[in-house]
């Protein structure tokens, strides 16, 4: 039991090292090692969509994105932090588009993103980091990517959690801070309300820690976005599984994407062009297949689409 633990940690780490959804709701499908050799067709700049870049990125010539870690599948660290993932694969895109460099660094939460973007101290998160409309006082949401929500538990979901309601008097570890947190806090006072055992919350700072809780028993569950646990299920080799798949969770639609600062309205615009052009000439399209993802297509890219949590 231990070195399978430690298994799933070292390949989580290793592919990865955080955000806070992937596959149709219906299907528990992951991409394959061979999906991920799939060759992204390179861009030619479109000089209409670099003229409108903000002067002082279009002569600097580059641009940082700013991730909370790892994310996959679109956002994968190595231990060096490069970046690989769909993210990774979209930034490159957009950046050959608009003529420019766009290179990523890790800030210690999203929380801290978020500050930096309402401060005018990040310019860019390609994220997919989840729109809500309470953030959109803090950055601006250029939305890319449908999201769901769901469990991950060990495998024959031996606690039988199968939707929000079962998971009353369970362990239930979420990303600390994020949307997923929110909403299984309010579940568990509606657990306590309806004279059910109230769930005991266990919040973590990334998605590794997290999904290593699950495996290890600490924790019965882990509620997070679908997408980056349908890859650690996959890392698991069988010994994990999705729960409460195809339900709602406590989610309305959800919207996932990159961010600007709120004062950025010339860059959200021209991002979101570039995002739209991409889907026009089937890039966008092969990113999301390359890494799993064709349930997540957003058909219409859009900005602060989502609503309240």
């Amino acid at each position: 039991m231990k070195k399978s633990i430690v298994a799933i940690a070292l390949a989580a780490v290793a592919a990865v090292t955080i955000a806070g959804c992937t596959a149709d709701p219906g299907s528990t499908s992951t991409p394959t090692a061979s999906a991920h050799a799939t060759a992204i067709p390179a861009q030619k700049v479109d000089k209409s969509l670099r003229d409108q870049l903000p002067a002082s990125i279009k002569s600097a010539g580059s641009v940082v994105s700013i991730n909370q870690g790892s994310f996959p599948p679109y956002q994968i660290l190595d231990g060096n932090s490069k970046m690989t993932g769909a993210t990774r694969d979209l930034e490159t895109a957009v950046g050959q588009l608009l003529g420019i460099t766009i290179t990523d660094q890790t800030s210690s939460s999203l929380a801290t993103t978020l500050t930096g973007m309402q401060g005018g101290r990040y310019q860019l998160a390609m994220g997919p980091i989840g729109d809500f409309a309470e953030r959109h006082s803090q950055a601006t949401f250029v939305d890319w990517v449908q999201e769901f929500v769901v469990f991950a538990v060990k495998k024959g979901n031996p606690e039988h959690i199968v939707d929000l309601d079962s998971a009353c008097g369970h362990k239930i570890a979420v990303q600390a801070g994020g949307s997923a947190e929110q909403v299984i806090q309010n579940q568990s006072k509606t657990c306590a309300s309806e004279g059910k055992p109230a769930i005991t919350v266990q919040s973590y700072s990334d998605q590794p820690t997290s999904i290593l809780a699950v495996q290890s028993g600490r924790a019965d569950a882990f509620f997070s976005s679908q997408a980056p646990l349908t890859y650690f299920v996959q890392q698991s080799k069988g010994q994990l599984e999705l729960a409460a798949v195809g339900k709602g969770n406590g989610f309305s639609d959800l919207f996932q994407g990159a961010i600007v600062p709120p004062s950025q309205t010339d860059l959200a615009n021209v991002l979101l062009s570039a995002i739209k052009k991409l889907q026009s000439n089937g890039t966008y399209q092969a990113i999301m297949s390359k890494w799993g993802l064709q349930r997540n297509e957003l058909k219409t890219p859009g900005i602060n689409l989502g609503k309240s949590a």
